[in-house]
């Protein structure tokens, strides 16, 4: 045998690690294991003697046995890294040797045959073998490829049959997590079925599919003209084929199984192509196009648009400046959200212009297409929706997630509440901490079937099948998103439901339900939608958002020498609180242009700097402004005097505490603001530099950006990722018009 001088150790997790197979995974997880020294000796052994001598020159191990029997001699842990039909007859040799409390392991890709054969070699699964399974490679391959970090932030599956070793399983575990590998706990049959679909069924098809083109006669001129996207789907038919030949023989029956979906699946794709039926190759190309990304999106907790990876990601604002110019914001984020809910509900195909393609809005987008819904786009703005009617929604494949969103959540609550299926109603770590028995709570009044998490929070889980009765409700809370839920239920309830609200919100719901052609009567504070009427097609032009002009009205009222024009500004009495709160407060604003545009109106909203002062907020505007409040309070620092605002306690249980966190950030910039159970007390002054954080608030991130138009200082802001979430291009219009506020660069 050859050996090699041993390296430094720290204290040992045992006395003898043996690795069986020294190619690219046994002899990584060797190198990896030895120079963390994780035992006080790393042993290998493979009937290549090339390989066996290689180890040992590359310091993968500390020395290599002759035989089977030598190299687990007082093993500690045994690992299995050989093809799979060929660690099936290494635990067969295994089983006639003197093992004593040796642990055994693998990293074979199917584990059901493995368990099988582990169970008849030693007449019963040893309660001290763990399978595993690293999801790690490299196009490189033997022990002359291994790599001490090839495990680093990679997924490794442990499947513990039942009666498995607690101490066993730790161990192996343990080490897993000293390479820095991602480690899971699943079960056998779970783990061959998700690998059958995620890996072997991909190489399957590659190999079929390049057998298959080069046996036909114009082979030639296939392989001449095929384009990238041929060459990256069979890249991977280029890998070992004896290793899958031994999977595919090992993984047999998960592979059968998705391999029949698979094949049902192209059966439809087949009869749609020769029945000319675009529709349902649209329905699966759109659907396809965001999967991936969707998918990464809910198992990474993240929102929908693909912001900076940064988990602190930080805007630097500078102070000065002024805004000039003309600017029109993205499209209305509560008018996005219900274009494709209705447009989804109505009978034929809507048009939307002007889409906001923010986190929110393309939450709801998915949660339809989940639903069964064809919708094209968005693109640029643009999105078709192919409706299929007020019963035409189809069971979701899992969970609904709708990341940040809390519209998409409790408007859909309305929506399926009525539906003839479950659903479960999932969003990210930030909507999981908001109330939803708002809703909750009416809608069982109505006969449906709703569990929410602890206190009322997220997820939801929507009972199917229930047939909903109309009634009125009194709504305790001015809330659009409450009201819109319980209209939106009482499109499918026997009889008419009926909503009073105690202030004014928002009625983009009523509006738009009636340019859907849906009856809607309103009278006074009372908003009544009836059963029994359909939803037609429409076309929707999206007006710009007030929510995100409400920035820039407030950064060009406070910045010396700006004159700015926000175009095509939604301007819904329900939503213009922002534009009379500053107005009070002496703000030099002027609406040109008025016009209505698919039933909502709109204008041009010019913007000069003019000297603020403080006021008391009319309380019955706070429902007119609640998600304006977190940039009025920039203006109200910026402005003379005290302002004060009371009666506006829904600020707290936003995306965050908006009032308490406003109330530290402007604290920090040496601003006297004092908050209140409902309200805020702000005292004009100067705003120094400084650092501030806002919680993961896109609305909070961007209103301190603002307030450096007027700082001392730069001021640096914490955790602005989610400023996706309703305006993806802040940073690059900020700039446009003027303002000094960038992404900080990575040192």
């Amino acid at each position: 045998m050859t050996a090699r001088p041993s390296q430094p150790r720290r204290e040992p997790l045992g006395d003898r690690l043996v690795v069986i197979g020294l190619g690219l995974i046994g002899g990584s997880f060797a190198k990896g294991v030895r120079e963390l020294g994780l035992f006080n000796e790393v042993v290998g052994f493979d009937l290549d003697l090339p390989s066996r001598r290689q180890a040992v020159e590359l310091g993968v191990v500390d020395r290599c046995a002759e035989s089977l029997e030598e190299a687990c001699v007082g093993a500690t842990v045994i690992q299995l890294a050989v093809p799979i039909l060929a660690a099936e007859k290494v635990l067969a040799a295994l089983a006639t040797l003197p093992l004593g409390e040796a642990v055994v392991t693998d990293v074979g890709s199917a584990k059901g045959n493995i368990v099988r054969c582990a169970e008849q070699v030693f007449q019963g699964v040893p309660a001290r073998f763990v399978p595993g399974h690293p999801i790690a490679g490299s196009e490189q391959s033997g022990v002359t490829a291994a790599k001490s970090t090839l495990f680093r932030r990679h997924k490794v599956i442990l499947t513990p049959p039942p009666g498995t070793d607690p101490a066993a399983l730790s161990l192996v575990d343990t080490l897993w997590r000293a390479l820095e590998a991602d480690v899971e706990h699943m079960d056998v049959r779970h783990h061959d079925e998700v690998l059958a679909a995620t890996s072997h069924l991909p190489h399957l098809l590659a190999f079929g599919l390049v057998d298959s083109l080069a046996r036909r006669h114009e082979n030639l001129e296939i392989f001449r003209y095929a384009a990238g996207g041929f060459r990256d789907f069979t890249r991977i038919a280029g890998s070992d084929p004896l290793m899958w030949h031994d999977i595919f023989l090992a993984n047999r029956e998960a592979v059968l199984h998705t391999l029949d979906a698979f094949q049902a699946d192209l059966d439809l794709l087949r009869a749609a192509i020769e029945q000319g039926d675009g529709h349902h190759l649209l329905g699966v190309f759109t659907r396809a196009r965001v999967a991936r990304e969707h998918f990464g999106k809910i198992l990474a907790r993240r929102a929908y648009v693909d912001v900076m990876h940064s988990k602190d990601l930080i805007f630097l604002a500078h102070p000065g400046g002024s805004l000039s110019g003309r600017l029109r914001v993205p499209g209305d984020k509560s008018i996005s959200h219900r274009s494709i809910m209705l447009g989804s509900l109505a009978d034929g195909v809507t048009e939307v212009e002007g889409f906001l393609e923010g986190e929110d809005a393309l939450a709801t987008l998915q949660a339809f297409r989940d639903m069964g819904v064809v919708i094209e786009g968005p693109n640029h703005g643009r999105v078709t929706v192919h409706g299929v009617g007020l019963d035409g929604l189809k069971p979701p494949p899992g969970p609904l997630y709708v990341g940040n969103s809390g519209t998409s959540m409790r408007l859909l609550a309305g929506l399926l509440s009525a539906q003839p299926f479950d659903t479960v109603l999932a969003g990210d770590a930030s909507l999981s901490k908001r109330p939803m028995n708002r809703v909750a709570i009416p809608l069982r009044e109505m006969g449906a079937v709703i569990e929410t998490g602890p206190e009322g929070r997220p997820p939801l889980h929507i009972k199917g099948g229930q047939r909903l009765t109309a009634m009125h409700y009194e709504m305790p809370m001015a809330s659009a998103q409450v009201k819109s839920c319980l209209l939106l239920a009482g499109l499918y309830a026997n009889g008419q439901t009926s909503v009073t609200e105690p202030a004014p919100t928002r009625d983009h719901t009523e509006r738009m339900l009636r340019g859907f052609g849906y009856p809607v009567n309103v009278d006074g504070s009372t908003a009544r939608v009836e059963s029994g009427h359909r939803l037609r097609s429409t076309r929707i032009e999206v007006p710009a958002d007030i929510s995100s002009a409400a920035f820039f009205l407030v950064a060009a009222s406070i910045a010396p020498g700006s004159d700015l024009v926000l175009e095509h500004v939604g301007i819904n009495p329900t939503r213009t609180g922002v534009i009379e709160i500053l107005r009070l407060m002496g703000a030099d604003l002027e609406l040109l242009d008025q016009r209505e545009v698919g039933g909502e109106p709109v204008a041009d909203i010019r913007v000069r700097s003019a000297q603020l002062k403080g006021i008391d907020i009319p309380e019955d505007l706070v429902p007119l402004a609640i998600d304006e409040f977190p940039v009025l309070f920039v203006a109200a620092a910026c402005a003379e005097g005290r302002t004060v605002l009371r009666g506006a306690e829904e600020l707290r249980v936003k995306e965050s505490d908006r009032i308490q966190v406003m109330a530290d950030g402007l604290q920090a910039l040496g601003v006297n603001a004092q908050p209140t159970a409902d309200g805020i007390l702000i005292e004009g002054g100067p705003l120094g530099a400084g650092e501030v954080h806002s919680h993961g608030d896109h609305r909070i991130a961007m209103s301190f950006s603002v307030a450096a138009l007027r700082a001392s200082g730069p001021i640096r802001i914490h955790d602005c990722a989610n400023v996706a979430t309703s305006f993806p291009n802040f940073l690059a219009l900020a700039s446009t018009a003027g303002m000094r506020v960038a992404e900080e660069a990575n040192s």
